[in-house]
């Protein structure tokens, strides 16, 4: 596995400031992260798996060392399909450590070549959720300060229909 691919992955669904905070702190430390969209079976998503790619990639149209993929299955096995040896997670809160610390020592024991490393989300971003910005967009909030500013009209489009 090797520890200069790391992994970030999750729903996106969308992607908010505080994702996009983690992917570039990420991207300063790791010379190769591939942000990987999980595909739930069990979820039904806002946004198609095509509409979240292309808001990750636009968002992230600078990082030139950040890469976008998909997946369903376990984390693990797909670390090992793109030979990464690092996962990365956000903590917003002390609440988010618990779920996650599980998360992590199952990981390990399913492949214990792969590590996980934690970022704190920046103070700004530590109460932002995608569903916290589903909900605002579904009322006709202002998300502009929410969500990276390539994505903010298509946001706000999918919620008006």
């Amino acid at each position: 596995m090797n520890p200069e691919t790391c992994v970030y992955a999750g729903s996106f669904d969308p992607i908010t400031s505080g994702h996009l905070d983690i992917i570039r702190r990420g991207a300063a430390i790791f010379p190769k992260l591939i942000v990987a969209v999980l595909r739930n079976p069990s979820k039904k998503g806002c946004f198609t798996m095509e509409e979240r790619l292309s808001m990750l990639q636009r968002s992230c149209a600078d990082l030139p060392n950040v890469s976008f993929d998909s997946f369903d299955g376990l984390l693990v096995d797909y670390m090992r399909k793109v030979d990464a040896g690092v996962i990365l997670r956000g903590l917003r809160a002390v609440s988010d450590f618990e779920s996650e610390f599980q998360m992590a020592q199952l990981n390990r024991q399913l492949n214990p070549q792969v590590e996980t490393f934690f970022l704190m989300t920046s103070p700004e971003h530590a109460y932002l959720s995608s569903s916290a910005v589903r909900e605002i967009a579904m009322f006709g909030g202002d998300i502009s300060c929410f969500v990276p500013s390539p994505i903010v009209e298509e946001v706000t489009q999918k919620f008006r229909k």
